[in-house]
């Protein structure tokens, strides 16, 4: 994932900048796909039509796991530590997940109430967890011998659930990333490795059902910095607000048709500069507003960094709930990451927490799946979720006795709590009222279901005050 960092944190190390790699000769993506090839006559699919299994879905499971599981220090151990690329490589001879089944990762995402499932096929140390011809920086020609996103497809797919994969451009290997215009020559053949390993996941494995972007957007070459001239001395420094100038391209132009052809149906984020399907937003701290209009979606960590670190601590089941309520409530999906040890076993706690929240969904789970935010937009109360003519009312905070909703062009007919117990409703001109006696209400979630006379999708997004 990507992580923000400092100047001096974009400083390169000489082991890095030194850094040389021959990657083998391949064709890209997009000239595997010329236009006299029986592929480039399929023609991009309607977009909000190949979304639509994705809303419905709701809760993803994305899973960062590689040669950074072995340290336990998080994903970005080796460039935190600035591990020399060298030395880093040497993981590559510990990390041999022989008795990984990727069913238990299924069974447990299934548990969970997981819908689809997103795996890193490659961060951004480099190391491809798929076969990648003569490239020896794979799990296949390194210790673990396996076509890891084979075997992972495979479960995926069986298990009925999304089938998704991540790919990040970034590659600190190469000294092209960090300088596209000085080290032109190593920055193409970063985008060449890009456009061949894209290709391969894109053509190898069957239908993908999403295709996860991380830092391959046009603004991080540079690191996302560039030489300041501070008079004598020139400055390496963030650039914020400013956009890369250089001549270097990642020549998405071609690349995404390309994705397209082969892949109509695959959703895409906006991470590598090329049309969206969906938005992402990263981290609890980015929650942010209610978006009925962009499809978009939360990926945030269960525990610690995104990759595998030993003294990571599950937060309580509530904080979970009440996320998932509040994103679900801005018309948003959650993907929640586990980063796996380095012989595939997610941690027993982190377990135990996914289950519990499959086991809330187990009661509750019909104000969260195929619904849409609104109509009551999130405040301090909670959120709100539709479905048909039934509003589902997520009450995460009793302030008083009551909760006073704004009115809305609909009559209610019934009001209940899911899971039992009564709600009472008092409905005006001036808004609805609505009542649970404390016994009958849920620390995590009280969810109150408004069974309405007309369909609650025709009702405009209305501001609660509280």
């Amino acid at each position: 994932m990507k992580t923000r960092f400092s100047a001096a944190t974009a400083l390169l190390s000489g082991a890095l900048l030194a850094a040389a790699l021959a990657v083998p000769a391949a064709d890209t993506l997009a000239q595997s796909y010329a236009p006299e090839h029986p592929m480039a006559r399929l023609k991009d699919e309607d977009p909000a039509a190949r979304i639509k299994w994705w809303r419905g879905a709701r809760f993803g499971m994305f899973i960062h796991w590689g040669l950074y599981s072995v340290p336990g220090r998080g994903e970005w151990v080796q460039w935190n530590e600035q591990i020399p690329v060298n030395e880093y490589a040497k993981l590559a001879d510990q990390f041999k997940p022989d008795g990984l089944n990727f069913d238990s990762w299924t069974e447990v995402a299934k548990a969970a109430g997981m819908k689809y499932m997103v795996l890193t096929a490659r961060h951004h140390d480099g190391f491809a967890l798929f076969d990648d011809g003569a490239n020896p920086f794979t799990s296949v020609n390194t210790a673990a011998r396996r076509d890891l996103v084979a075997d992972y497809v495979k479960a995926v797919r069986k298990a009925g659930l999304g089938v998704g994969l991540y790919y990040s451009p970034l590659d600190w290997r190469f000294p092209g990333y960090f300088f596209p215009d000085l080290q032109r020559e190593s920055a193409e053949a970063m985008r060449a490795q890009y456009h061949r390993q894209v290709e391969k996941l894109m053509t190898s494995y069957g239908k993908i059902d999403v295709l996860w972007f991380d830092a391959g957007e046009t603004d991080w070459l540079n690191f996302g910095a560039e030489w300041k001239d501070a008079g004598a001395v020139p400055k390496w420094a963030v650039r914020y607000n400013g956009h890369y100038k250089g001549g270097f391209s990642w020549q998405h132009d071609k690349l995404y048709p390309a994705i397209r052809r082969a892949q109509p149906q695959v959703l895409m984020n906006g991470r590598a500069d090329m049309p969206e399907d969906f938005h992402t937003r990263e981290g609890d701290g980015a929650l942010g507003d209610f978006d009925n209009q962009q499809p978009w979606e939360l990926a945030t960590t269960m525990a610690g960094a995104w990759g595998y670190q030993a003294d990571a601590q599950v937060k309580p089941l509530k904080h979970y709930i009440q996320l998932l309520a509040k994103v679900a409530g801005r018309d948003g999906n959650l993907l929640l990451n586990v980063g796996p040890r380095p012989d595939g076993r997610i941690d027993a706690p982190q377990v135990e927490r996914l289950r519990e929240i499959g086991a809330w969904l187990g009661k509750y789970g019909q104000s969260i799946y195929e619904t849409r935010g609104g109509p009551f937009l999130p405040a301090d109360y909670g959120a709100s979720t539709h479905r048909g003519n039934t509003v589902y009312v997520h009450v995460l905070d009793w302030k008083k006795d009551k909760l006073a909703l704004p009115p809305i062009p609909a009559r209610v007919v019934r009001a209940s709590v899911l899971g039992g117990g009564k709600a009472g409703f008092t409905q005006t001109a001036q808004g609805i009222e609505l009542s649970v006696a404390p016994a009958a209400r849920d620390d995590m979630d009280t969810v109150i279901a408004l069974e309405l006379d007309s369909p609650a999708a025709a009702i405009k997004p209305v501001p609660v005050s509280h």
